[in-house]
């Protein structure tokens, strides 16, 4: 987390940000007036709406903000109204489940709004909102959506200068086949025996262990991305706890101090969820330990049961990936793998074509695409790569993937910038480099070795020497995706021998 990249401070602004959006909705509602469970209940809405809206265009972020109240108010009402009534609020509540996970498919703003309706059931839990309170909860949300919109669209508009990077289209599929379909049973049976388990552990607390199983399937892929995310979560969890202990429960919910931490946990929570999903838990529960002093119920029995209920949760998540509908990582690997190929190669064409002197040709949205690619690349292979992993050929298959992928895309960059110089001329051989660049990535897509070796016989050895920065970008690019057929082309089963 520390050492992470954080190009043009992206991370560190919209951390700041999300401290000020979420300072904002909290400081309105008690200028109104609302009680301590509505102001929590509107800061919490302003941190999701800022925390989940990753539309890829400002006009699009603004859409979806503004239609966070149509998921978030009738599942507000309805977890209200069946407080009392268990059987049918646990029924709702798997049901909400389901419809959030599964409305992901309609990509980055069905994301947004499912996460915003299950979290609206889950605040409803944790504060003990009943419905005579529904009235101000509802004026609580929306006070707070408005200032984190103010904030994020008019005073620091961080999108507009910078637009964020779009999310890689999800991987194809219909039916069962379909990413978000398997994984909308995976977190509704996980939730469903988490919500048991839970409530035997606790009848007033068991909703963490839901919001545990929740939390793990989000942006997770495959069965061993979704167990290392429990992994993670536990961890993080752990210390968090530990955290609690030393310092919310001292605190004893004073406000000033408990306000002040609560915004650095803000801080750390947006600072470190692209880097450290651990550091972001941690974060999470200090956060939780806080707001429990503030409302009085805080002491240390309190956060041992909130790692026993995250403990469960993450151990439902586990069995689901593992048993309902399981997606294997392998399989997931080589899809992201595959699709970042095809953007090397698309962005590889683009600049010889750009370099030959098209007006059309432009290889920048490419290389955008292939950033936001890689990092998915990472994401997948971050359980193969793990330090606990017991694999150890697969690990050494997975880290020369990424390190390859890596030296790929910086070619690529070089490539783009020297295409992007209107002084730079055009060499004839860079036609004959980007043919064998395309000849590699044919072959590592089609998962042939013999088709690799047939491309490299026919494209010829590569010059001996590159006189240009393009060219000697494409070599580079060329020697890379040759690398890559030994790693991509071994059985994942067998021993590996990192090539010379």
């Amino acid at each position: 987390m520390f050492v992470a990249p954080d190009p043009g401070r992206m991370r560190l602004r919209t951390a700041a940000r999300a401290v000020i959006g979420v300072g904002a909705a909290v400081a309105l509602a008690e200028v109104c007036g609302l009680s301590l469970t509505a102001s929590i209940t509107g800061g919490l809405a302003a941190l999701l709406a800022l925390f989940t809206v990753t539309d890829a265009s400002v006009r699009r972020q603004a859409v979806t903000t503004a239609l966070l109240p149509a998921a978030g108010f009738p599942v507000l009402a309805l977890a209200t109204a069946l407080h009392g009534v268990t059987p049918l609020r646990d029924a709702a509540f798997v049901l909400v489940v389901f419809c959030g996970v599964y409305a992901r498919r309609w990509g980055p703003r069905g994301h947004a709004l499912g996460i915003f309706a299950f979290m609206n059931f889950f605040v409803t839990q944790f504060l003990h909102a009943l419905p005579g309170q529904l009235p101000e909860l509802y004026a609580a949300v929306g006070l707070a959506l408005a200032a984190a919109a103010a904030v994020r669209f008019l005073l620091w508009p961080i999108e507009r200068r910078t637009p964020p990077p779009a999310a890689p289209a999800p991987l194809p599929g219909r039916g069962l086949a379909r990413h978000t379909t398997r994984q909308a049973f995976q977190a509704t049976a996980a939730c469903a025996v988490a919500l048991a388990v839970g409530q035997v552990l606790s009848e007033d607390r068991w909703y963490w262990a839901v919001g545990t199983a929740w939390w793990i399937f989000v942006n997770t892929a495959s069965r061993g991305e979704t167990l290392v995310r429990g992994f993670r979560r536990v961890l993080g969890t752990v210390v968090g706890v530990a955290a609690g202990v030393l310092i919310a429960i001292p605190l004893d919910g004073a406000p000033v101090p408990t306000a002040l931490l609560v915004a650095v946990c803000v801080f750390g929570i947006f600072y470190t969820a692209a880097v450290s999903y651990s550091w972001m838990i941690l974060a999470v529960t200090l956060m939780a330990g806080l707001l429990y002093g503030l409302l009085g119920v805080l002491d240390p029995g309190l956060l041992v049961l909130r790692l026993e209920e995250t403990a469960v949760g993450a151990a439902c998540a586990a069995l689901a990936v593992v048993l309902v509908l399981p997606v294997t990582t392998h399989a997931t690997n080589d899809a992201w793998i595959q699709r970042a190929l095809h953007c090397v190669h698309a962005a590889t064409a683009q600049a010889t074509a750009r370099l030959a002197g098209s007006p059309t040709a432009d290889p920048a949205p490419h290389a955008a695409e292939l950033e936001t690619l890689l990092a998915r690349v990472r994401m997948a292979l971050a359980p193969l790569v793990h330090p606990l992993s017991p694999f150890r050929a697969r690990k050494a298959r997975a880290g020369q993937v990424i390190a390859l992928l890596d030296d790929c895309a910086r070619e690529v960059r070089g490539l783009v910038a020297v295409a992007a110089d209107p002084d730079a001329g055009h060499d004839a051989r860079l036609a004959a480099a980007c043919w064998r660049v395309e000849a590699a990535v044919q072959a590592l897509t089609a998962g042939e070795r013999e088709l690799q070796d047939s491309a490299a016989a026919d494209a010829g050895a590569p010059p001996a020497a590159a006189t240009g920065p393009a060219l000697a970008h494409l070599q580079g690019l060329e020697r890379a995706l040759n690398e890559l057929a030994t790693p991509l082309g071994s059985d994942p089963k067998a021993p590996f021998a990192v090539s010379a």
